[in-house]
């Protein structure tokens, strides 16, 4: 039997055709695809079925809303199509295959998030390769769970990261192998695809405020700066240190200013600003510092799924010490424990 596939097209570069600003968001992708694919082409895809939001947006608007409304979009189609390929814009892709995957755990179908770098209506576009792509990989029973695939690789969602923003190799995941990719052979590593423990756990509820601040530590940082950033209305915050999670053990104040805001309630997580690697807040004094500060290790999560963990397990209504129980969980795979 032919597997039956949703495309939401949400916005981003894929679809967007030039103005007197730059490439800015354009409807009619069908009518693109169809200029742009033969139907004997057409045919020889995946069946699928193509819904054009309202209000397509560049991705880097993104807000908490449009992550409730993707979500429940699929959700309230999932019993009708037996995959699904979300369409979005690549400055936030990584933030967004990272909510979904928490907002819908334990799928027992594919979701593949996929883009381009170039627009269709161009020439030299990535987007036709990447849509087939993403249409074949969201055909493959599998998969269960969410995915991006883009330039021939299928990564796991929550642990990609874009890392080019001029090549067409523009995501990976730096801290988990690539699930599979497509050249002449489509080839999955099955023995690394998330495999879930029980039913479809679907949770919809995404606040529409943000809950999470990122931070980062400079040479030169003092405790007025951080300070100011950690006044912010937020429950948590993410730290973004230095190697496995060191910060500067020599500025009492600025730990002073660590210790006040976790004793007052606030979570801080530490991850580290490297592109690889993993927070290991006892290897030097440094980091251990910081731990006796109150921060908690975020292991070796990417800032863009923490970011969506931390907004997620709050919108649930989790208060902080729940919340920090659970950044050493995986909830969809996001982390190694």
């Amino acid at each position: 039997m032919s597997k039956k596939i949703y495309v939401a097209y949400t916005g981003g570069t894929i679809g967007m055709r030039p103005s007197d600003s730059g490439y800015a968001p354009g409807g009619n992708l069908m009518g693109l695809l169809e200029d742009k694919l033969s139907p004997e082409v057409m045919a020889s895809l995946p069946e699928f079925q193509l819904f054009e939001y309202p209000q397509l947006i560049d991705s880097s608007n993104i807000r908490p809303d449009n992550w409730q409304h993707i979500a429940s979009d699929i959700a309230s189609r999932y019993a009708q199509f037996d995959g699904f390929v979300v369409l979005h814009g690549t400055d936030t892709m990584a933030y967004s295959c990272s909510m979904i995957s928490f907002m819908l755990q334990n799928l027992h179908k594919p979701v593949i998030f996929t883009g381009s770098q170039i627009p269709l209506c161009e020439a030299r576009t990535d987007g036709l390769e990447n849509l087939v792509g993403a249409l074949t990989m969201a055909a493959d029973e599998r998969i269960k769970e969410v995915c991006l695939y883009f330039n021939g690789r299928l990564l796991r969602g929550n642990r990609s990261s874009k890392l080019n923003a001029y090549l067409f190799d523009a995501f990976d995941s730096p801290n988990y192998p690539w699930l599979g990719r497509e050249d002449i052979h489509v080839e999955l590593n099955e023995t690394l695809l998330w495999q879930p423990k029980e039913a479809e756990t679907f949770q919809l509820v995404c606040d529409s405020e943000t809950h999470v601040g990122i931070v980062q530590l400079f040479p030169g940082i003092n405790a007025q700066w951080m300070a100011s950033a950690l006044n912010q209305p937020m429950d948590a915050f993410i730290l973004r240190t230095y190697g496995t999670g060191n910060g500067p053990d020599a500025d009492l104040a600025l730990l002073d200013t660590f210790v006040r805001a976790t004793t007052s309630g606030k979570l801080i997580v530490n991850l580290t600003q490297c592109h690889r690697g993993t927070v290991h807040q006892g290897s030097y004094a440094a980091g251990s510092a910081l731990a006796k500060a109150g921060i908690v290790g975020g292991l070796d999560t990417t800032t863009e799924a923490m970011f969506c963990k931390l907004h997620h397990l709050y919108s649930l209504g989790m208060n902080s010490e729940e919340v920090k129980v659970q950044l050493s969980v995986s909830l969809a795979g996001e982390v190694s424990v």
